[in-house]
């Protein structure tokens, strides 16, 4: 064989495994899972609201199958997690839609409130900006409406 030719079928394999790896990557792009956690730290029904909101435009977008959602609850935004919640259809919405919302326990014991006060249907860490932060270094995105 010619060098020519050879050299054609050198170049011709390498485009075709190049090829194959772009189109692997973006296989694999397309299985994985997107990860978001949402802070709340704010008293604000409004900002209440639009944290629920965001999270269910990003699963309405992604699909339920395709993305975790964590809300994380601290300071004055522990309050919109009480039983007497002017969101708590919300967040209870938000919890069946298999989204976890998350109470600061250190927020909690800060205003006096036990698992008692809170709505059912939400988990508890143990102090929410350490949850944050460790999402954040597990490359979750990071949102606070």
């Amino acid at each position: 064989m010619s060098r020519r030719i050879l050299s054609g079928w050198l170049v011709a394999a390498v485009a075709i495994a190049f090829l194959a790896a772009a189109d692997a990557g973006q296989a694999q792009q397309g299985t994985t899972r997107s990860k978001v956690v949402i802070q709340v730290s704010d008293a604000e029904t409004t900002k209440w609201n639009l944290a629920l909101s965001n999270a269910r435009n990003i699963q309405a977008e992604l699909g339920p199958a395709n993305v975790d959602i964590e809300i994380v609850a601290y300071g004055p935004g522990i309050g919109m997690l009480k039983l007497d919640s002017p969101v708590a259809n919300g967040v209870g919405e938000a919890s069946a839609a298999g989204m976890k919302i998350l109470a600061c326990e250190n927020s909690m014991r800060g205003q006096h409130l036990s698992r008692g006060d809170m709505l059912d249907g939400i988990g508890y860490v143990s102090a929410g900006v350490v949850e944050i932060m460790k999402r954040q270094q597990q490359g979750w995105s990071y949102i606070r409406p």
